[in-house]
């Protein structure tokens, strides 16, 4: 009987948790074999203020700016070349009798 447990920080809306709990389960169905009725999924939502990573909670993280990509250089245009008719590989070729003998 699978049991599932969810950690996440708050602040999805109540559809996105329910998807979340569906899509679980829906894997847990994919990845092992069991019956609906017997899959558990259970979702922890956290406060944002009682989760940290690198000492800095998650409600912080939210507050921080977020900054834009630095613009970086075109690169510079890959060097045109002719185009080259396409070739059929030898067996099909020798399979219909077009390939020249050695």
């Amino acid at each position: 009987m699978p049991h599932i447990a969810v950690t996440i920080g708050a602040g999805r809306s109540p559809r996105q948790l329910r998807t979340l709990l569906h899509e679980v389960h829906a894997a847990v169905l994919r990845s092992v074999d069991t019956r609906p009725e017997h899959v558990r999924v259970v979702l922890h939502e956290v406060p944002r203020t009682h989760w940290s990573t690198a000492d800095t909670t998650l409600a912080e993280l939210d507050q921080k700016p977020v900054r834009p990509a630095e613009p970086t250089e075109p690169a510079e245009p890959a060097e045109l070349t002719e185009p080259t008719e396409p070739t059929e590989p030898a067996e099909f070729a020798e399979a219909a009798g077009e390939r020249e003998p050695s």
